[in-house]
């Protein structure tokens, strides 16, 4: 047996599916198929078992997993003592809600690869909750704090929603001079039963409007068709004051503060290319508090008007 063995057995029990370790390893799947397989053989004992495509540990691969990982552990403090921080490599994948993802993060993880060219960054910028317990990232910035499991959490940052229409809707539809009046308007929203997080239920504690126009599970989507005249939209201030086609609504008086969390397994923690992107992640977060709050915008808001 060696270490190599050992590695793509650590993976497909974390991965689930041949697919995703695979992707994961930098392999195809037969290649994962064949050294599991390989594995089995070669110990005399069935690690895994299969169904519809989903591989799940025997009793045999739960009691070899906490010494693969011992062994994994030890290898990878090897590989530290020779490595220098400025030689960090191998891949992160990173999950993040699809706005904080797109506007936020790309930016940043560019910067970050670019100082450390032998590192590989997968960045899942997606309307819904990244699994951790399936290992579908190794980082994920979400909405909500885990309860419970074997992760290490740190609150990230707050970040600031605000009312949000296009000059022409205004132009086209009664004046808004105070929350009564956001009543009788159209706005935009996500689709209630596909919602990922209860926190992005912030419609229902603003009004209870008389029409919905249009629903998606995109905030970028519904960016756009605020800016298209389709109605009011609840936005991030760090998406929406990048925008000059978008008119703060009552900007004083409609205003809510959300939470991102970041968290990562356990077993990962002391990896060097883990480290270093969990820190570079939360220094990147606080210099960016400001404009996450809508205090600062890297383009020139358009001039705050009371509608």
């Amino acid at each position: 047996m060696n270490w190599d063995q050992l590695r793509f057995f650590l993976e497909l029990s974390r991965c689930r599916t041949l697919v995703a370790a695979a992707a994961r390893l930098g392999v195809n799947q037969t290649t994962v198929s064949r050294r599991i397989q390989a594995l089995e053989k070669q110990l005399g004992l069935p690690l895994f078992t299969r169904q519809y495509g989903h591989y799940s540990l025997t009793e045999e691969g739960q009691r070899l997993l906490p010494r693969a990982e011992q062994i994994e552990t030890s290898f990878l403090g090897i590989e530290q003592v020779s490595r220098k921080d400025s030689q960090v490599s191998g891949t992160v994948r990173i999950g993040a809600t699809e706005g904080h993802g797109t506007v936020i993060l790309a930016p940043l993880l560019a910067e970050l690869t670019q100082s450390h060219p032998h590192l590989r960054v997968d960045l899942l910028a997606v309307p819904r909750i990244v699994n951790l317990s399936r290992r579908e990232a190794d980082i994920v910035v979400t909405l909500e704090r885990p309860s419970r499991g074997p992760y290490i959490m740190t609150r990230l940052t707050d970040y600031a929603l605000g009312l949000y229409a296009s000059p022409a809707y205004l132009k086209n539809h009664p004046p808004i001079h105070c929350k009564e009046d956001l009543i009788h308007h159209t706005f935009i929203s996500y689709i209630d039963d596909l919602l990922f997080s209860k926190e992005l239920r912030y419609l229902s504690d603003l009004c209870s409007p008389d029409q919905v126009a249009l629903r998606s599970t995109s905030i970028l989507a519904q960016q756009q068709a605020a800016i298209h005249g389709a109605g009011l939209a609840m936005l991030p201030l760090f998406i929406a004051q990048e925008h000059p086609g978008l008119v703060p609504i009552l900007p004083h008086e409609v205003k809510l503060i959300r939470t991102f969390w970041m968290v990562m397994p356990s077993d990962v923690k002391d990896l060097s290319r883990m480290r270093l992107t969990w820190d570079f992640l939360r220094a990147s977060a606080e210099r960016a508090q400001s404009r996450l709050l809508g205090l600062t915008s890297p383009k020139s808001a358009a001039a705050t008007q009371r509608w």
